[in-house]
């Protein structure tokens, strides 16, 4: 019966709590090292850890069922919009696979489980069910991991570059910025050297390499050169800097890149001089 289990509910709270300070934690993380600078995703970050480590204390202070059930809620809510992010994109901003982002996705689930079972004795017509509500919990956990995995196996296919390409200036936004033959917009990194690009691993899924020997179209009016990548490829550069597209614009007009602080430093469009 459920009266005669309080003190393993009460570790169960605890360690639905933890989870939630785990996925605060990354989230945290994330947020500081460069997620702040991403219009609206940043400040939805910022809540996103505070409510966490709200909810955490909460649940593990009170072992209140409806904190339990808040704090289930967050967690599969967090998780779909990570999901989002992979599949569609979420407010401008589209996610890649990360390791960080794989992890938060499993803490995710594994709270939410935990918590469902810490707050289902509280709900109404679930009292004196018992046991009986695991059933219906593994299966919805079941769920949210295989929809993380397919999210994981299969994330949103994204334009890249190519080469050779042909760059053009093109009007974004009123700024003739530099751009692929797709009209992508191109971007530099201030980490790299004019010899050396730093983006590999998951950045370079962030920031695809411009790849191939590119060709001056119009309105170009910089120098263009290569550079060689580990492994042989060459990259793309312009005026010294070594150039990449942004996983976030999905097509021409689009500069979401700009000024964000990502993968170890800044990331800046290309303005083309008059």
């Amino acid at each position: 019966m459920w009266g005669t289990s309080l003190p393993r509910r009460s570790l169960i709270g605890i360690a639905g709590a933890a989870l939630l300070v785990a996925t605060g934690a990354i989230h945290l993380d994330l947020y500081l090292t460069g997620y702040r600078t991403i219009p609206t995703i940043g400040w939805l970050f910022l809540l996103q850890v505070i409510a966490a480590f709200v909810l955490a204390a909460v649940i593990a202070v009170t072992g209140n069922w409806l904190a339990a059930a808040a704090g289930a809620g967050f967690a599969i809510s967090t998780l779909g919009g990570y999901l989002l992010a992979l599949w569609v994109g979420l407010f401008g901003f589209t996610e890649v696979r990360t390791t960080a982002g794989i992890v938060a996705g499993i803490i995710d689930v594994a709270a939410f489980a935990t918590l469902v079972i810490v707050a289902a004795p509280g709900l109404p017509y679930v009292r004196d069910l018992g046991l009986r509500v695991l059933p219906a919990v593994g299966a919805a956990a079941v769920v949210a991991l295989a929809l993380l995995v397919a999210a994981v196996a299969t994330p949103k296919t994204q334009p890249i570059a190519t080469g050779p390409d042909v760059l053009k200036a093109r009007d974004v936004g009123g700024v003739m910025l530099l751009t692929n033959a797709r009209g992508l917009t191109l971007y530099w990194f201030a980490p790299d050297t004019s010899t050396k690009s730093v983006c590999y691993g998951s950045c370079a899924a962030y920031w695809p390499p411009v790849t191939g020997t590119p060709s001056a179209g119009p309105g170009v009016t910089g120098k263009l050169g290569t550079i060689t990548r580990t492994g042989g490829a060459l990259q793309a550069t312009y005026d010294g800097h070594p150039l990449y597209t942004y996983v976030g614009d999905t097509g021409p007009g689009q500069a979401s890149g700009n000024n964000l602080n990502l993968n170890g430093g800044l990331w800046h469009d290309v303005p083309i001089a008059g």
